[in-house]
Formats: C-alpha cells, sequence, structure tokens
C-alpha cells in the first residue's frame, strides 16, 4: 500500500489562511470592478510597487509550495532523481498547469472573439515553481539549493535594470523594465496588461524569483520535518522582512515585477507564521480557535481556489445584494461588501467540510 506523506496542521491552518485569503482579496476585487462595490485599500494590489495585504496571499502560497516538497517527496533531498519520479513531477506540474489555463482563460472560452487567451496565471506560476524546486530538491543539497535561490534574487535586479529595446528603463514605472519586454516579445498581445508597456505580473521571466521564494520554502519544510532548528525558522523570517524593506529602498518592491525585495517581504511573513503556528499546534491534538474552518480549506487548497473561480459568478446575485443593500446605511458601503464575500466563502466552507468528513482530499 502506498503510504500516505505526512501532514502538518500549522501548514494546513496557513495555507487555508492564505486560500481563505485569496478568495476574499479576488472576491472583493470581482465585486468591486463588476458591481461597482467600494473596496478598503489594504484588499486592492499595489497599482505597481507597494505592499498591502492583498499582495502578500499569493507569494505566501508560493512558499508554502515550497514547504509541502520535502512531505510530498519524503526522504531526503540531494539524493538524485530518478525516472519514476522525474514521470511523477512532470505530470504533476502539467495537470497544475492545465487547470491553471482553464481558469485563466475562463472568459476567452465563453467569448474568445473578445478576450485574448492568457497564457500565463496564477497556477500555471505554481506548477513552474514546483516543477523547478521538487527536481533541485531532489537533485542538489540544501545548502546548494539555498545559493542558487540567492544567486537568482540577486541577478534579477540587473535583469530587471536592463536596457530594453522600445523604451527607457524606469522601476517605478509599469511595465518599463527588461522583464516586462521580454513578455510582449514572446507573448506578443497575450499579456494581461495591455498597451505599448503591456506586462504579464505572472509573466515569464518574473517566474524566477518565484521558484527562488519556493527553494527558501523547501529549506523552511525540511527545518520542520527535523523538528530543529524552528525558533530559528522564526528569526530568520524576521531577518527577511527587514531585508526585504531595506532592499526595498533601491529594488522598490513590487508584486507586479515579483521583485527580489518583494520575495524577502513575502516570505519572512508566512516565515514567521508558520514557525509560531508550528510551535504552537503540531504534536498537539488541539487546533487554535478557527483551526478548523482553515484547515479545511488548507487540505484541498488548489480545489478551493479553483471551486472559487468557477463560481464567483454567484456574487453578483441578487439575493446577496440584499444584505449589502441593508447594511450600507449602518456599517458603511466598505464594510457591507464585505457581508457577499464573507456569505461566498461560507459556502465554498460548506462543500469543503463534507469533503473532509468523508475523507476526501482531491490532488492535482
Amino acid at each position: 500500500m502506498e503510504t500516505r506523506p505526512p501532514r502538518l496542521a500549522s501548514l494546513d491552518v496557513l495555507r487555508g489562511l492564505t486560500i481563505v485569503g485569496m478568495i476574499v482579496v479576488n472576491s472583493a476585487s470581482y465585486l468591486h470592478y463588476v458591481s461597482g462595490y467600494a473596496q478598503f485599500a489594504a484588499l486592492e494590489h499595489a497599482a505597481w510597487h507597494g505592499f498591502t495585504v492583498a499582495d502578500a496571499v499569493f507569494p505566501a502560497f508560493v512558499f508554502m509550495t515550497g514547504v509541502s516538497i520535502p512531505l510530498a517527496l519524503s526522504g531526503r533531498g540531494g539524493n538524485g532523481l530518478d525516472g519514476a519520479t522525474l514521470r511523477r513531477l512532470l505530470v504533476r506540474s502539467g495537470r497544475l498547469f492545465l487547470l491553471g489555463l482553464i481558469l485563466s482563460n475562463l472568459y476567452w472560452m465563453a467569448t474568445p472573439e473578445s478576450v485574448l487567451f492568457r497564457p500565463m496565471g496564477v497556477l500555471q506560476r505554481l506548477a513552474l515553481a514546483f516543477l523547478a524546486a521538487a527536481v533541485l530538491y531532489k537533485t542538489v543539497g540544501p545548502r546548494a539549493r539555498l545559493a542558487i535561490a540567492a544567486a537568482i534574487l540577486l541577478l534579477y535586479w540587473p535583469l530587471t535594470l536592463a536596457p530594453f529595446p522600445d523604451g527607457t528603463t524606469d522601476l517605478l514605472k509599469p511595465g518599463a523594465n527588461f522583464v516586462g519586454w521580454f513578455d510582449r516579445l514572446v507573448l506578443g498581445a497575450h499579456v494581461y496588461v495591455p498597451g505599448p508597456l503591456g506586462y504579464d505580473p505572472e509573466g515569464l521571466l518574473s517566474t524566477l524569483p518565484a521558484i527562488a521564494q519556493a527553494l527558501i520554502g523547501v529549506t523552511v519544510g525540511e527545518r520542520l520535518m527535523a523538528r530543529k532548528g524552528v525558533r530559528s525558522v522564526s528569526l530568520a523570517g524576521i531577518a527577511l522582512i527587514i531585508g526585504g524593506l531595506v532592499w526595498g529602498l533601491v529594488f522598490p518592491i513590487s508584486k507586479e515585477l515579483w521583485t527580489s525585495s518583494f520575495v524577502l517581504l513575502s516570505t519572512g511573513i508566512p516565515m514567521v507564521l508558520l514557525a509560531e503556528l508550528h510551535l504552537a499546534i503540531d504534536g498537539s491534538e488541539r487546533l487554535p480557535l478557527g483551526g478548523r474552518f482553515l484547515t479545511d480549506f488548507g487540505i484541498n487548497a488548489v480545489f478551493a481556489y479553483s471551486l472559487h473561480m468557477l463560481a464567483s459568478i454567484m456574487l453578483t446575485a441578487h439575493m446577496l445584494k440584499i444584505p449589502y443593500r441593508w447594511a450600507t446605511p449602518m456599517v458603511g458601503d466598505k464594510t457591507a461588501a464585505l457581508i457577499p464575500v464573507a456569505i461566498f466563502v461560507g459556502l465554498i466552507w460548506t462543500v469543503l467540510a463534507y469533503m473532509r468528513r468523508r475523507g476526501w482530499i482531491v490532488k492535482v
């Protein structure tokens, strides 16, 4: 019988918190742009550079994808990559990439004449980061992996500053950099943000620092599995946060460009949270308040994300407009706009809770 990989309750809780955050941010944005609802600034992504609560969500999941690799591949890293394991990794990342293509192009499939096909997206980036980090986990040792991650982050800086043919490099101007130019060259008109300086926030070259982020997660996963140096993980996370803020003074913190300073900041935050959760709940049978709710999202994270993408049209239903209109005079339009979002999250949770009771875990 195939043995299931070990699970960390702390990772499931934090992954669940991240997925709930993704759903809240995406749903609030959907209602803002589709229905004109007001939105808290913290739930909006920074226009180009800067950092909001919304910007912290996706990179946290990239980091946790790396953390899960030592658990999923259970065994020592750097011990070689056999053909069967490589095929399994390729198939898994291929399925995740294909699912991402579908979810990124729901509107294109409905109206291909009015919407451009988008080859990249959230799950596509996760697939590429997972594949690269998993292959490196099996082929090189921990120090070499951290050296590779550091080299990627350091070399990505001059890459963003490199001159490009159709403009002048300015890291404070959207798309005015070599990374954006490369997306325009390879993807053509199919960039997420259109225009002469169009770019894709989940583009090609900007996936490189995401791979480094996943590799940092791999190291953290190894530490947590060994149950040693957990407090040092929390301290390292604080150091990354400080390093990201300092580096951001000269290399702007930008999710859209996935800058190296952004990677340090957005990795340090979940590192600290995961380390503290690990110390608090792993090895204990007790979950924190709301832990079961978050775990239900965490153990079926990709399914929950996919379900919310497919069901987001529900947010505009007439029944969800009623509590918004009723609450607006009392709590204000921004808070009232979160009520249909909360109901939507609750509906998704009912599905996930049922799946947990039945023991169903959907793996891509």
